[in-house]
């Protein structure tokens, strides 16, 4: 178990340290979790409260919340607690599931795809023609990457993820279990006859930047014709759809449950809020929010957060809600 001194901890988060204390540091918990051995963190005033009956010895404490640490407990203040508190995650991370070999003997890859130094695939997993995968990609068990996709290096894919034909994919993405890459669109038109439905075909492919990183159970559908595009740096949580011919600029939110309709277009930087829904062919400016549960039905200028259902200017629909409140009563 890694163990840590109150020094070693500062030199992570470069903060000023506060109090002293003799416990050793050798975990992070949630507040009201947290024993004398493991630190934790107070980047809101709502939880400070909590400080006083938490067991914890050490804080990661914004540096706009006034309170003391107390005897034998100690508090660093740093500007943002959250970013200090992603520093310490990723130093207690534990090692990652092990390979025994970088290529298992149980994974099945086309003698025409290009595999590259230090990349891991593991056992079940099937790599298809003309396939490229670049240096130290780690593909862990039961993958399927089917023919002609390219994955750039140091990009991560969890069980269960099938990557379909044609995908261009970044470096250091992560997608985590069981993600749909290049999926057919949802596309169907009624039948001349009247007695039934006509599948469009979608040809496209599906191109992700870098850095990229989409949630378990999430979907990014293949273009009708040209690409679905997740543009670099996007994070995309679980159980998320996006269609076929969207196109996602840099740095975009979309929270769990969220969802594109087809040729949906985003700019850069806009967060889209938890079970939001986007209609097709509507484009969220750069800096846009949407709030959660929203349903977007037009265009939305750059800079705005938009809420409700339709969504409107978050102002407006604040307003309307009051006035309901108050007709209620």
């Amino acid at each position: 178990m890694k163990s840590f001194s109150i020094e070693d901890i500062n030199a992570i988060v470069q903060g000023e340290v506060i109090g002293e204390t003799t416990n050793k540091i050798k975990g992070l918990e949630q507040i009201q979790k947290a024993n004398e051995n493991q630190a934790t963190f107070i980047g809101n005033r709502k939880f400070a409260g909590l400080w006083a009956t938490s067991k914890a010895s050490l804080a990661i404490v914004n540096d706009n919340i006034d309170i003391d640490p107390g005897e034998n407990r100690v508090f660093i203040k740093v500007k943002n607690a959250d970013l200090a508190m992603a520093k310490l995650l990723e130093t207690f991370t534990p090692k990652p599931p092990h390979f025994d070999t970088e290529i298992h003997p149980l994974a099945t890859i086309d003698k025409s795809a290009k595999i590259g130094e230090g990349t891991k695939v593991g056992a079940g997993s099937y790599i298809g023609k003309d396939v490229v995968l670049g240096s130290n990609v780690i593909i862990y068990p039961n993958v399927t990457i089917l023919d002609e996709t390219t994955i750039g290096d140091h990009t991560v894919v969890w069980s269960g993820t099938v990557i379909r034909e044609r995908s261009v994919i970044g470096s250091y993405c992560i997608f985590h279990n069981n993600v749909s890459i290049g999926a057919d669109g949802f596309g169907y038109r009624p039948s001349d006859d009247g007695r039934g439905l006509v599948k469009i075909p979608h040809i496209g492919n599906v191109v992700i930047g870098n850095a990229v990183e989409i949630g378990a159970n999430s979907c990014v559908d293949r273009g009708k014709f040209s690409s679905t595009i997740i543009g670099d740096g996007c994070k995309i949580d679980n159980l998320v759809q996006i269609a076929h011919n969207c196109v996602l600029g840099r740095s975009c939110i979309m929270a769990g449950s969220s969802g594109l309709a087809g040729s949906v277009t985003l700019g850069d930087g806009v967060i889209i809020g938890g079970s939001a829904s986007i209609k097709d062919h509507t484009t969220i400016h750069s800096g846009a929010t949407v709030g959660a549960g929203s349903g977007v039905m037009n265009d939305v200028a750059a800079g705005k957060t938009v809420l409700g259902y339709p969504a409107v200017d978050s102002r407006e629909m604040l307003k309307q809600w009051v006035a309901l409140r108050k007709l209620a009563r």
